[in-house]
């Protein structure tokens, strides 16, 4: 995992660093849930050395400057995280009359730093990809679930088999799976802290042959393990709650861009939904005649 690399260098760096090192090394193995939310300058107070101390710091552990080496430690301490330590993060870093003011820009940023760490080559082979699947397996669990469960409903309006895979017990995952071939796709998505249930159905979707697309937060997340296209998108988190903002706007990216591939059979389909939908008022609609019933409360008629 990325938090041994980054211990690890620390750990055959240390004798060569000045002092004012030294006690940040010190400050980061034993506080690295701490330090990965601080600035350069934030944990040069913290320590008790200069903001350049710091930044010499992260260069004398071989990154290109202080973000790479916060990065590095970031990617690792989220998925290892626990709910009570978010908590206790969330509580010290946000101040209660800027919580608004503080998830929604957090949020922007996630999806300015995904724009950034996508690739559009891995993008359109997901793309690719998934058009020429016979099925499509999403997998999702957890807060995950929510993602797979959107993903899972425009996509059966896009493509003829899609199949949600949704469980409390990884044998009933399996058992959902039990068909895949290497005509399907699997999409697993899963972001800190990763679940290992859908890492188990990913890894069982390989060994069936069965090509992988992967939407995840990092190169080094182990969802990568058994795929070459992974989307990538920043998540966050915020108190208990995981900030998925940045991966759902990579899914809707996704869906848009399937819908122009298969724009005619999207469009058949959707106009049979639609006299559907009208047929058995799936939606209520603005022009929809009111009932005598209403009318009668508001007053327009008498009874």
């Amino acid at each position: 995992m990325a938090v041994d690399n980054v211990l690890n260098r620390i750990n055959e760096n240390y004798s060569r660093f000045s002092k004012g090192q030294k006690k940040l090394a010190a400050y980061i193995r034993s506080n690295p849930d701490s330090a990965v939310f601080m600035t350069a300058a934030k944990l040069g107070r913290e320590v008790g050395i200069s903001e350049s101390t710091t930044v010499r710091f992260a260069a004398a552990l071989g990154y290109n400057g202080f973000p790479d080496f916060k990065e590095a430690l970031e990617e690792a301490v989220m998925s290892r995280m626990t709910s009570i330590k978010r908590l206790e993060v969330t509580n010290s870093e946000i101040k209660k009359d800027r919580i608004l003011d503080s998830i929604l820009l957090a949020d922007i940023e996630n999806i300015k730093t995904t724009l950034e760490i996508c690739d559009r080559n891995v993008f359109k082979n997901a793309v690719d990809t998934i058009l020429s699947a016979r099925k499509v397996y999403v997998i999702g669990i957890r807060s995950c679930a929510p993602l797979a469960q959107f993903l899972s409903l425009y996509l059966s309006q896009i493509i003829d088999e899609v199949v949600l895979v949704s469980s409390n017990s990884i044998n009933e995952i399996f058992e959902q799976m039990i068909k895949i071939n290497e005509q399907d796709v699997a999409i697993g998505i899963s972001f800190p802290r990763y679940s290992m249930r859908t890492l188990k159905a990913i890894e069982f979707a390989n060994k069936r042959n069965a090509r992988i697309i992967n939407i995840t937060d990092s190169i080094h997340s182990p969802m990568n393990l058994y795929s070459s296209c992974n989307l990538l998108a920043k998540s966050d988190m915020a108190s208990i709650v995981d900030s998925l903002v940045a991966p759902l706007s990579l899914i809707n990216a996704l869906l848009v861009a399937l819908c122009r591939e298969r724009e005619g059979a999207v469009l058949e389909n959707l106009t049979t939904m639609e006299q559907l939908w009208a047929e058995y008022q799936v939606y209520s609609r603005d022009d929809m005649e009111p009932q005598p019933e209403m009318l009668a409360r508001t007053g327009e008629i008498k009874k």
